[in-house]
Formats: C-alpha cells, structure tokens, sequence
C-alpha cells in the first residue's frame, strides 16, 4: 500500500467510512501494534491500547492534514502518545507535600553523633584494657552475636567460665566506663 492510498483512507475514515478505516486497520495494524508492543512491554497490554487507539484514530481522522509527512508517521504518533499516556497513568499519585512538615524528622543531630562516636571509642579502649581472651568474649558475645556455648567452645573453657568471664568483664567495663 502506497503513501497515497494510507492518506486517502484516513481521509475517508474521517469522513466516517466504515470500509476505509477497517482497509486502514488491515494495512496498519502490524505497525502500530509494534510501536504499542514496544513501549508497553506487555501483549495483552498492547492489544487492548492498539483498539484504543484505532478508536482515536476514527474519532480525530476528520483532524488529519496532508502534508509532506508520512501519514504513517501521524498514525505511528498516535499510537506512540497514547502509550506514553499508559505508562504515565502507571505512576503513583503524588504525594502532597504539606504534610511533610507533621512528620518527625528521626535523624540525629550532629553532636549526638559525635557523643555516640566518643562513647564507641572509650568503648574499644575499656574493651581494650581487659585481657585479650575476655576482650574477644566481649566482643564475639555483644558485637558479633555468639551464644555462651559457642564463645566456650571457641575458648575452650566451660560453659560457666565463660558466662563468669562475661559476666566479670562487664562488671569491669562499667567500673571503667564514665558516667
């Protein structure tokens, strides 16, 4: 089908005949389901936006003005638009900002960060100040997460030294540890 016969049937289609716009619709369809295909991503979505937009293109025919483009440019474009809309539609609803301003903002300031990254240092360093198996303790039991079992076994101690190893070095970190 030529250049001229696909503008002669979207003139025709414009003027409401049924025949021209289902010859339209045969010599076109392919095109245009490959446009809706590619921007959708999705068949069934395709289909169902390639007859909205054959439903367009009977309603804005009438719209159509022959120039020196492509009249399967402006059917293509049709197409195109009406699945930008699609994918648009798909967004989210923007939120409404003006009730940002009742939401707490839950970040801690900078000199709260500063105070937690001193406390965590003198932390190290007390932890530091024990002896290096019930440092590793310390450290397997709060930092890494290890039950008393594992860190015993880890030790090779028993189950209650290492909970009186624990339990000790605590005391002792305390007794460090400003107020």
């Amino acid at each position: 089908m030529t250049r001229n016969d696909i503008t002669n049937l979207i003139l025709q289609t414009g003027v409401r005949d049924r025949a021209a716009f289902d010859l339209l619709y045969k010599h076109t369809c392919a095109k245009l389901f490959g446009v809706c295909l590619r921007i959708l991503g999705d068949r069934g979505e395709a289909e169902e936006a390639l007859q909205e937009v054959y439903a367009k293109i009977w309603t804005k025919a009438d719209r159509y003005a022959v120039s020196g483009l492509s009249p399967i440019s402006w059917l293509v474009a049709v197409a195109r638009n009406h699945s930008i809309d699609i994918i648009r539609a798909r967004r989210p609803a923007a939120f409404d900002l003006s009730a940002a301003g009742d939401i707490a903002d839950t970040t801690p300031w900078a000199e709260e960060l500063l105070i937690e990254r001193d406390q965590t240092a003198l932390l190290e360093r007390c932890i530091d100040n024990l002896s290096e198996e019930k440092a590793a303790a310390i450290r397997g039991a709060y930092q890494q997460g290890m039950s008393y079992a594992e860190l015993a076994k880890r030790h090779n101690v028993p189950l209650n030294t290492m909970r009186t190893w624990l339990r000790r070095s605590l005391i002792k970190l305390r007794e460090s540890f400003p107020e």
